[in-house]
């Protein structure tokens, strides 16, 4: 068979799903990596078309390997749905269960958790206990007959959409900040960050085990205010971090993430960034565009799970402004996901973040690009979400197709804010 060598960015492509297969599936923050281009320029110099195209099947199987990973390891906390997603285990959410509806379901062998009133957002739901014994996709089928027209689903998890570098890179010397800073207040939903990071305002957990420091959620957050010579793509801004991860295995579900963001809307936080992906939610469906009529937008990455992958949500929430990710050079990501709607690109490639130590790596991936968006977001807030966007739209460098495309959406923005490596 003849060899021939690939385009770099097919070459890459391959080595991200291989890393991303091999990285162990335990938790919701993904674990450092190797950095990616180095690692794989030097395995791949010469591979086989055959080869590459392995690899973006091994990417689109990522999703699927990482739900049943932790279902082995988990099996207690964490199952699998109907649709192969990750969910928690023996739970459902019902929207707007009432005295009668909590009463029918007890009879049926499904035991209340909590019910919820988040009045600010006019939403109120209630957590089960799936009866013993019972699958999952039997439980569900039960509690729609009880529920008649009110949505019942499972709790999803949502996943991180980058990783961070196995090794700190030299020390870098940041270049001076573009504009002025704000000092807005910008969320971050994720994992929890160190105490001293640059801007923290306040920060809540909303898992079980307390707030835990996640390289992920450093990452974004110095991406966002500075800190180990990383350049602050946001300066001055006041960050509000909500973590829904904490020691929790099923961390990182819709139910989390939607208390988080009812917190962020109660702070009258007007951005917030969100780099996880899951399936789509009632629940958090119905928070995103509850928060977004009183003032909070969300700024969501693609994922990583490559284009052939489902949509990724947050990202695809009509209300939700969707990012992608690109490298120095302004190509698309490989790896980047895909929303049902694409608004914005931003680098999420060749560039520097801190990870939870306060040291500096290289990062990778769409979660990356979401923080660049929501900074330049904020700082155009003065008008109002709308007024922003506009100006966001005439600050978006146009690439690929002219106007608007399913690769970059309406532009690149802060191509020039990244921190690079040396």
């Amino acid at each position: 068979m003849r060899v021939m060598t690939l385009p770099r960015w097919i070459r890459t492509a391959t080595g991200v799903a291989l890393l991303a297969l091999a990285a162990p599936g335990g938790a919701q923050i993904l674990p450092p990596l190797p950095p990616v281009g180095p690692v794989i320029d030097r395995a791949t110099d010469s591979l086989p078309v055959a080869s590459a195209l392995r690899g973006a099947q091994a990417l689109a199987r990522v999703p699927i390997d990482r739900a049943r990973d932790l279902v082995r390891q988990h099996p207690d906390r964490i199952a699998l749905d109907p649709d192969g997603n990750a969910v928690r285990a023996h739970e459902l959410i019902v929207m707007d269960a009432d005295p009668a509806l909590i009463g029918a379901a007890a009879r049926q062998g499904f035991a209340l958790i909590e019910q919820v009133r988040l009045d600010e957002l006019g939403i109120g739901y209630a957590r089960f206990r799936t009866p013993a014994g019972a699958s999952l996709k039997r439980a569900l089928k039960r509690m729609r007959g009880i529920a008649g027209d009110r949505d019942v689903s499972t709790d999803p998890l949502h996943f991180a959409s980058g990783a961070t570098g196995a090794a700190t890179v030299p020390a870098i010397t940041a270049p001076a900040p573009g504009g002025t800073g704000t000092g807005g207040a910008i969320g971050i939903i994720d994992g929890g960050v160190a105490p001293t990071t640059p801007g923290l305002t306040a920060q809540k957990g909303f898992a079980a085990g307390g707030i835990r420091a996640h390289d992920h959620a450093a990452a974004i957050a110095s991406i966002l205010s500075g800190g180990a010579g990383v350049r602050a793509s946001a300066p001055g801004a006041r960050l509000y971090v909500a973590d829904v991860y904490g020691g929790d295995p099923a961390g990182g579900n819709a139910s989390a993430i939607g208390l988080a963001l009812a917190w962020l809307t109660r702070e009258r936080v007007p951005v917030v960034v969100v780099s996880l992906v899951g399936p789509p939610n009632p629940l958090l469906g119905r928070i995103v565009a509850a928060a977004r009529r009183t003032g909070t937008v969300v700024v969501a990455a693609v994922g990583n799970d490559g284009p052939a992958a489902p949509p990724a949500y947050p990202a695809s929430y009509p209300q939700v402004i969707a990012v992608t990710g690109v490298d120095a050079r302004g190509r698309a990501l490989i790896e980047a996901g895909r929303a049902t709607r694409l608004d914005y690109a931003a680098p999420g490639a060749d560039l520097v973040a801190s990870d939870a130590r306060g040291q500096p790596r290289t990062v990778r991936g769409t979660s990356f690009a979401a923080p660049f968006v929501a900074a330049r977001l904020s700082a155009h807030l003065g008008g109002g979400i709308d007024a922003a966007l506009r100006d966001l739209d005439g600050e978006a460098r146009d690439l690929g197709r002219r106007g608007r495309d399913p690769a970059f959406g309406r532009g690149l923005i802060c191509g020039d804010c990244a921190t690079r490596p040396r």
